[in-house]
């Protein structure tokens, strides 16, 4: 039976609630909170990373060849970004046990602020997938109406009579017409190592060919073309999702942050800054693993 003076101890407990008997029992409730809602995540992600997974192992050569499109230096720059956010974070934890206000709001901060360098970097290479039409939706690429009298624009229709591994990608590079804002897709140059079958999957085989007029097997532009707008469509929903976790977890510190500069946490209640840190470390996990499956995967094929 508890006494007045227990009572009295747990009302007065920071930032104990009302439906808890003490802090022991509030934290361990919220810590076995958090962790099931990063198991349905964790659930969330690897439906997504199986769907990769599948398609990769079915059209290996067309993955290579969209992820030999994704800028790496710019993913490996993100890499770091969050690596050394997820430092500030545990920092953040640190000092909220060691009752520093100060360098829990700095810490804080610092970690908004890498988090957005993460998402404007992210904006960069969205951008940049506009422009050259690597969005998988049609009508959500830069639209480029076909020029009048330009001589570039005869280069095009001839590069257009070609199978697109042919044409000289060393050449002065033409903005290519694309009046509608549909997927292009302008470099096959991976697909011509597809002509040797022994190294094509069974759904590769079916997949890259048609027939000629003379019966034999080429590879057609366009359905390669759509393979790799598969890869397009995972890793944007992928990359999408994931920046879409960075952008509720600025919100979440952004709260945070608030309530450590009013002096909330201390080495007596610092729950909420350990909880939303592993919700923070879980965000930057998921980027570990799709950098390299995305970012990585396929480019020895380059050399």
């Amino acid at each position: 039976m508890s006494t007045h003076a227990d009572t009295h101890e747990h009302s007065h407990a920071p930032g104990l609630q009302h439906q808890f008997e003490d802090m022991g029992q509030q934290e361990e409730s919220v810590s076995i909170g958090m962790w099931m809602f990063l198991v349905q995540e964790i659930m969330f992600f690897g439906g997504l990373f199986t769907v990769y997974l599948v398609f990769r192992s079915k059209y290996p050569m067309a993955f290579a060849a969209g992820s030999n499109h994704l800028d790496a230096f710019l993913g490996g720059l993100n890499t770091l970004v969050l690596i050394v956010s997820s430092l500030t974070m545990a920092l953040t934890v640190y000092y909220a046990q060691k009752n520093n206000r100060n360098m829990q709001v700095i810490l804080i901060v610092l970690t908004m602020l890498f988090g957005a360098t993460f998402l404007g970097v992210k904006a960069v290479e969205y951008t940049d997938k506009y422009n050259h039409g690597l969005v998988p939706v049609a009508g959500l690429n830069k639209v480029v109406r076909e020029p009048a009298h330009d001589e570039h624009a005869k280069s095009e229709g001839e590069h257009a009579e070609k199978p697109c591994w042919e044409v000289d990608h060393n050449a002065p590079q033409v903005e290519h017409v694309n009046p509608r804002g549909e997927f292009m897709w302008t470099d096959c140059s991976l697909a011509k190592m597809g002509m040797d079958e022994n190294i094509l999957t069974p759904a590769e085989k079916i997949g890259y060919f048609v027939k000629d007029q003379n019966g034999a097997d080429r590879i057609d532009a366009n359905k390669f073309r759509d393979k790799v707008r598969i890869f397009f469509w995972i890793y944007f929903v992928m990359t999408g999702l994931h920046a879409l976790h960075m952008i509720v977890g600025l919100g979440l510190m952004a709260w945070l942050g608030w309530m450590a500069f009013r002096k909330t946490y201390s080495s007596e209640y610092y729950m909420p800054v350990e909880m939303s840190g592993l919700y923070w470390h879980f965000v930057d996990i998921v980027w570990i693993f799709l950098f390299p499956l995305l970012y990585l995967l396929g480019r020895h094929f380059m050399h």
